[in-house]
């Protein structure tokens, strides 16, 4: 495009003439004037007016920087109005003397946009760097898949993308699906043997019965001899030999091993015959 030279009547070329700023993007209107009143304006009424006509003016970027992020899993109305908020702290904050309000508007309204996923939009409370690490994994991947009929990356290539290691990427991609979670009770299953998640779940816990014999055999060992008490101890406790705990008592091995039988037998009679009790008196 040819620039306009206007000449002098001396007939010496004049410097060309300066071309209109151009905004970056159409909804970046110019609110110099506004700004320059608003830092003048104390609280009140005409302040209010003056910023109220700002965040309008800004409103259109505001909403485009917001359905940048649509399609993660969040409408795009609530991302308008976390959009909105950034945009009226980064009118409060701005300060017309460092610059355009632009530069300093957009990545404040895209850093409040991103909070509002990282702190709002996770079912289940997530770790930081776990966060982070999704994020990395997502761009990796989209700029690894920018060309059409790219392959989906390995886990190996968007390690090698991102300086990150290959457990670190795997919890990044595991964490690219823990936005939303699963009911137990979702059915898995169409067909009449329908079933739900939690059925592929559940499992028998075998320590529920360790504790519970354990409280049943806790007074039949109080209620043991002293010495047969300190036996089970070493045995079952220190994993002591029946040939050391009978060096240590000065008794026989075959004693021992009497006073082991014996006294498990007695523990477990009474824990039985309490179980069975407790069973009739229900």
């Amino acid at each position: 495009m040819q620039t306009e030279i206007s000449t002098s009547r001396s007939g010496t070329p004049a410097t060309p003439a300066a071309a209109p700023a151009r905004r970056s993007h159409d909804d970046a209107p110019d609110t110099t004037e506004l700004f320059a009143r608003l830092v003048h304006l104390d609280d009140g009424p005409e302040r209010d007016a003056v910023r109220d006509e700002l965040v309008g003016a800004w409103l259109p970027m505001a909403h485009r920087i917001a359905s940048r992020f649509r399609d993660r899993g969040e409408s795009v109305e609530d991302l308008r109005q976390v959009a909105a908020l950034g945009l009226v702290k980064a009118v409060d904050r701005f300060d017309p003397s460092r610059g355009a309000f632009e530069s300093f508007a957009v990545p404040a309204i895209t850093g409040e946009v991103k909070r509002h996923f990282r702190d709002r939009m996770w079912a289940l409370r997530v770790p930081r760097r776990v966060q982070e690490l999704r994020n990395r994994v997502r761009v990796a991947r989209r700029e690894l898949t920018q060309n059409p009929g790219s392959p989906e990356p390995s886990v190996a290539a968007v390690a090698a993308h991102t300086g990150l290691s290959e457990d670190e990427v795997t919890a990044g991609m595991e964490a690219l699906e823990s936005f939303s979670i699963l009911s137990l009770d979702a059915e898995l299953s169409t067909g009449d043997d329908g079933y739900s998640l939690a059925d592929t779940l559940a499992s028998t816990d075998t320590s529920y019965d360790v504790v519970v014999d354990r409280e049943a055999a806790k007074a039949g060992l109080r209620r043991l001899p002293e010495r047969e008490q300190a036996i089970l101890y070493m045995r079952f406790f220190e994993d002591m030999t029946q040939s050391r705990i009978a060096d240590k008592l000065g008794i026989s091995q075959m004693h021992v091993s009497r006073l082991i039988s014996r006294s498990c037998a007695r523990v477990r009679d009474e824990a039985l015959a309490q179980r069975t009790g407790g069973r009739r008196a229900a």
